[in-house]
């Protein structure tokens, strides 16, 4: 295995491109269960009829646990964006298009989404009030079984050449309610500083799907608590603003 050619460094991990497959490295911090459960989801989701990349083998490489999966060959909707600004609303349709069909999918195995937020907002950096308000208003939330990616956002959908969308990294997928990954989506938009894009894709989301923004809404303090467990200082501290936020309606 050549691992000379970097594709991306995120935190504790690094991502390589070795002829036709993609290799992530994980560092010592990821635990074995951890990098076995991505390599599962990635694997359930494949086989509910996705256009993913297929996981192709979970090995070590100098003593550092590995996933090996195909490469998709194109540039990330982030890229396009950039390079075609004229075409953004278009690209932004196209994301809530794809991620419509994530929604549209169940898979049972996968952990559900509440149980993975409960455990987030226990850690979260809160007061006690605004944890336990938090809590009480993620367990009166309406139950569902749709497919949620997670960490839905342009820099994860690939366009091969001949136009074909791959949906890229499955480690946070879970299934719930599909309002709480638009939330999810709604504030990677936000965290970048792009609130015009934000209020696009929320808007076409809502139309195109025929969901209450409120819906939405309600679900933004809580997916901010759980996300503020992780990323750095500034992203903690802008994502705990919103989970301070007491009501949207």
């Amino acid at each position: 295995m050549k691992l000379d050619k970097i594709i991306a460094v995120r935190t504790n991990k690094t991502i390589y491109r070795d002829g036709d497959t993609c290799v992530k490295v994980f560092n010592d911090e990821y635990s074995k269960s951890d990098v076995l459960n991505e390599a599962l989801n990635q694997a359930r989701v494949e086989e509910i009829g996705l256009n993913i990349p297929k996981i192709l083998g979970v090995t070590l490489i100098e003593d550092k646990r590995a996933i090996v999966s195909e490469f998709i060959k194109g540039k990330t909707l982030t890229q396009l964006m950039e390079e075609n600004p004229e075409k953004k609303a278009e690209y932004i349709e196209l994301l809530v298009d794809l991620q419509m069909s994530v929604h549209a999918k169940i898979c049972p195995l996968l952990t559900k989404l509440k149980d993975k937020m409960e455990r987030k907002i226990t850690q979260a950096n809160l007061n006690e009030t605004i944890r336990y308000d938090l809590l009480a208003r993620l367990e009166g939330m309406p139950k569902h079984n749709k497919v949620c990616h997670g960490d839905f956002n342009p820099s994860n959908i690939i366009i091969t050449k001949d136009g074909t969308p791959y949906i890229l990294d499955w480690s946070h997928a879970t299934q719930g309610n599909a309002s709480a990954d638009v939330a999810r989506t709604y504030l990677l938009f936000m965290l970048k500083g792009d609130f015009d894009s934000a209020d696009l894709y929320l808007d076409l989301f809502c139309e195109k799907s025929g969901t209450e923004k409120k819906d939405v809404q309600k679900w933004i303090p809580i997916v901010a608590a759980s996300q503020s467990v992780k990323g750095n200082e500034k992203e903690r501290e802008f994502l705990l603003s919103w989970a301070n936020v007491v009501d949207y309606e």
